[in-house]
């Protein structure tokens, strides 16, 4: 399973990660800029640190699980 990572600072200066499951194919580093720009800017999400203030990074995390 694959999963978007969008990691933030918060007011409190903490890292604050939102994950997506299974983004969509083909999602560039500038597509999720601007949203996290965006989440940032208009103050969408907030945190028990307060307000997200600053982007941080991003990734997308591959799983595999082999259940037996």
């Amino acid at each position: 399973m694959k999963v978007l990572e969008m990691i933030f600072t918060n007011q409190q200066g903490k890292n604050v990660t939102i994950r997506v499951r299974e983004p969509k194919e083909g999602l560039t580093k500038a597509e999720v800029d601007a949203v996290m720009n965006l989440i940032v800017t208009k103050n969408i999400f907030t945190s028990n640190g307060g307000d997200l203030v600053a982007v941080k990074g991003s990734r997308i995390v591959d799983r595999i699980v082999t259940e037996f």
